[in-house]
């Protein structure tokens, strides 16, 4: 949307005021404000002449009476004639760089704490923070380090089971990159950024695509790469992928991003591995991929894990509130 466009309407600003105004406008109005004087000016008369504004000026205040101690206060709460030149307050960092500096070296703003060289890509920095912890961090190695791991089994040991095994733990894989993107455990800013209107349910989920645009080229190149050895193709995990997370995710709404995590991941892996294993007759790597033949072959299974991947975005739809305070 272009800023010049539109602008806040008195009804828009006192709806915001008051707080009746949906997430997504919210979010809308406070974007458009950084770019307008005139509708902050509007807005901000708005939350003064609102139920919030007494309060805040009572704030204001209480806090200048403790600052300015036996000084009269004015009766609008304004400060009184300073008494000596007060120093030139210093312009504010910009809102859209305050991320940046918590990403070192060449995206930090300059003169910023923690600042290094001066940043070069200043629009960066709030993506990464976006994609979260996890495609920041090690995870990205890991996912990394699997696939290749996967390839190297294959080719450098020779062991015939390298894509029945990687079947089976790539779904598991997404599954634990959104358990570490997402919560206070995974983000020391998680207050914050989940009372933001672009927080909750919408950061998860952007978090979670990140993960998912990370984990899926990976493992499934690597599945590409490896003989068949009789288990399913390479992209048959894709859709099992999605199903499991967004399960994982509903789960979260109830327990907690962990152990939603620890719950669906677990159980595939005892669905999966569990057979393969107890069962006495043949190879293991041939009965894993007789049991993953089973459950992501065909497309009864696929059409299985597509309902279930639909049925948990809805529970995700239905419990959306709950994950602005997601533990």
């Amino acid at each position: 949307m272009t800023h010049a466009r539109w602008h806040a309407t008195d009804t828009l600003a006192a709806r915001y005021a008051d707080g009746t105004l949906p997430e997504s406008e919210a979010w809308s109005l406070e974007h458009h404000l950084e770019h307008c004087s005139s509708c902050a000016a509007r807005v901000s008369h708005a939350v003064r002449e609102g139920t919030a504004g007494a309060v805040l000026r009572e704030v204001r205040e209480s806090v200048l009476r403790k600052a300015l101690g036996s000084r009269p206060v004015e009766t609008d709460g304004s400060l009184p004639a300073p008494t000596r030149e007060t120093p030139a307050p210093t312009a504010p960092f910009p809102r859209a760089r305050l991320w940046s500096s918590r990403v070192p070296g060449r995206f930090t703003v300059p003169g910023a704490p923690g600042a290094g060289r001066p940043g070069r890509f200043p629009r960066l920095a709030p993506v990464l923070w976006a994609a979260g912890p996890a495609v920041r961090g090690a995870w990205s190695v890991a996912v990394l380090v699997v696939a290749l791991g996967a390839v190297a089994l294959g080719y450098g040991a020779g062991v015939a089971g390298a894509r029945p095994l990687l079947l089976a733990l790539a779904p598991v894989v997404p599954v634990l990159g959104v358990a570490l993107s997402y919560g206070p455990h995974a983000d020391p800013v998680h207050e914050i950024a989940a009372a933001s209107p672009s927080g909750g349910l919408r950061l998860l989920l952007t978090r979670t695509v990140a993960v998912l645009l990370v984990s899926l080229p990976l493992l499934t190149l690597a599945g590409l790469l490896l003989p068949g050895s009789g288990a399913p193709g390479a992209a048959a995990w894709l859709l099992p992928g999605l199903a499991l997370t967004l399960a994982s995710l509903a789960l979260a709404g109830y327990v907690g991003s962990r152990a939603g995590a620890a719950v669906t991941g677990g159980g595939w892996l005892c669905a999966v591995l569990a057979p393969a294993l107890t069962s006495p007759s043949g190879a293991p790597s041939a009965r894993l991929a007789e049991r993953l033949s089973g459950v992501l072959d065909g497309p009864l299974a696929q059409g299985s894990w597509a309902a279930a991947a639909v049925l948990c975005a809805a529970a995700l739809a239905a419990r959306r509130s709950v994950y602005d305070r997601l533990p």
